[in-house]
C-alpha cells in the first residue's frame, strides 16, 4: 500500500531534530558519493493575465541507503509590491491554496511508497539548513537574532537556530507592522525569550549576533552599512547588498550538485535552471523574471567554502569573533527531500498515520 500524508499527518512526527539529523545525514552521504541529486529545475509559461505566470518545478535526489524522492509544485506566480517591498506571490487553484507535492520511492523495487504534501516539511528543512550554517559558522556567544520576516520561515528558522545557539533575543522587521508584532508577541510567549518588533531593518540588524532574511522579497534584505562585526548571515528570502557581500569574511556553501556523468560542463552552481516559453506577444519582456539571467551560483566565489572541505579542515571556517560569516544551502535541495520524507514515511508507518491507497493503482502492465 502507498501511504498519502498530509501536512497534519508529517508535522506530528517531524521535529526541528529529526529534520536537521536528517540532512546532516544524507550531506555526508553526498559528500562519500553515496546520493546523488540535481538542482531544482523550473519551467515559465505566459497565462493569459500578463502579470501571472505559470511555474513548475521539480527536484529531485536519492541514495542507496534506500530512498528516491522528487518534489513537485504547481503555482501561479506573480509579484507585488506593499510597504515599498517587492515580493513574490504564488497560489494554485486560488490565493490561499498551494500544490506541492514529494513522491517517494523504494530504491531496491522502484514502489511509490508514500506522497507527502511538501508545505510543513519545507518550512522545516528550509529551517535546518539555516541553522546548520549557523552551527559551523556563527560565533559560539551568539544570542541575538536579527529575523527579516515574520512568516511561517521566521518561525521554522528560530524554532532550528535554537538548536545550535542559545538565543536570548529576537528582533524583528517586517514591512506590515501588525505581521511584525503578531510574530514577537507569539514567540516572546512560546520560547520565553526577548522578542521586539522593530519599525526598519536597520534596528533589526543593530546589535545582532545572527541575521536571517526570511522573506518573499525580491530585493535586498540586508545591508553592508548596519552589519556589526562578528555577525553570521543566512538569506533565503531576499538578497544581501553589494556592501553585506563586500563584508562577508568566509562564506559556508553545503553542497554543490552532481554535474551528469560525461558531462562535467553542467555541473552548474545555480540554484534553479529555468526553461522560458516564449512572451505572450502583448507582453513586455517576461513576466515575472529577466529572460536569459541565471540564477544565483556561489554568491561569494572567492570567500567560499564547501561543507565537504570544512568538515576535513575546521580553520577553512570562521577564525575569529570579529569576522562577518555567511551560509547558504547550494543547489542540492533534491537531496534533502529524499532525506526528510523518508525520515517523515518511516515514523508515519510506526504511528498508524496517514491514508492508504493500493499502490497497484499507480502501477500498469503495459511497459513504458
Amino acid at each position: 500500500m502507498t501511504l498519502i500524508l498530509n501536512n497534519d499527518d508529517v508535522a506530528t512526527v517531524l521535529t526541528m531534530a529529526i529534520t536537521m539529523a536528517a540532512l546532516r545525514s544524507a550531506y555526508e552521504e553526498l559528500a562519500r558519493g553515496d546520493a546523488v541529486c540535481r538542482p531544482r529545475i523550473d519551467i515559465h509559461i505566459p497565462t493569459s493575465d500578463p502579470e501571472k505566470t505559470y511555474q513548475w518545478g521539480t527536484m529531485e535526489g536519492g541514495s542507496r541507503s534506500g530512498y528516491f524522492a522528487i518534489r513537485m509544485k504547481s503555482d501561479i506566480i506573480y509579484e507585488q509590491e506593499y510597504g515599498g517591498t517587492r515580493t513574490q506571490e504564488k497560489y494554485c487553484s486560488r490565493p490561499g491554496l498551494f500544490c506541492g507535492l514529494i513522491l517517494l520511492n523504494d530504491i531496491e523495487t522502484g514502489v511509490p511508497l508514500a506522497i507527502l504534501n511538501d508545505g510543513y516539511l519545507q518550512h522545516m528543512r528550509v529551517g535546518a539548513d539555516s541553522a546548520i550554517g549557523a552551527g559551523y559558522m556563527a560565533r559560539k556567544d551568539a544570542h541575538v537574532l536579527g529575523m527579516i520576516g515574520a512568516g511561517g520561515m521566521a518561525r521554522s528558522h528560530l524554532e532550528a537556530f535554537r538548536l545550535v545557539r542559545d538565543i536570548e533575543r529576537v528582533q524583528v522587521y517586517s514591512p506590515t507592522p501588525e505581521n511584525r508584532e503578531a510574530y514577537a508577541a507569539e514567540i516572546g510567549e512560546k520560547y520565553n525569550i526577548e522578542a521586539v518588533a522593530v519599525d526598519t531593518p536597520e534596528a533589526a540588524h543593530r546589535g545582532a549576533d545572527i541575521v536571517a532574511g526570511c522573506t518573499d522579497a525580491t530585493g535586498n534584505v540586508i545591508y553592508g552599512e548596519y552589519l556589526e562585526p562578528g555577525t553570521h548571515m543566512t538569506a533565503i528570502g531576499g538578497n544581501l547588498d553589494q556592501g553585506a557581500m563586500a563584508r562577508v569574511d568566509v562564506a559556508l556553501r553545503l553542497g554543490d550538485a552532481n554535474a551528469p556523468e560525461g558531462m562535467p560542463q553542467f555541473g552548474l552552481p545555480d540554484e534553479q535552471i529555468a526553461y522560458d516559453a516564449r512572451p505572450l506577444d502583448n507582453t513586455p519582456e517576461a513576466q515575472m523574471r529577466t529572460r536569459g539571467r541565471r540564477a544565483r551560483g556561489h554568491m561569494i566565489a572567492d570567500r567560499t567554502v564547501l561543507l565537504p572541505d570544512l568538515l576535513a579542515d575546521a580553520s577553512l571556517g570562521r577564525s575569529s569573533d570579529h569576522q562577518i560569516t555567511f551560509s547558504e544551502r547550494g543547489n542540492i535541495q533534491g537531496a534533502q527531500f529524499f532525506a526528510v520524507a523518508g525520515r517523515t514515511y518511516e515514523l508515519a508507518r510506526e504511528q498508524g498515520l496517514g491514508h492508504e491507497i493500493p499502490t497497484e493503482w499507480l502501477l500498469q502492465d503495459i511497459r513504458d
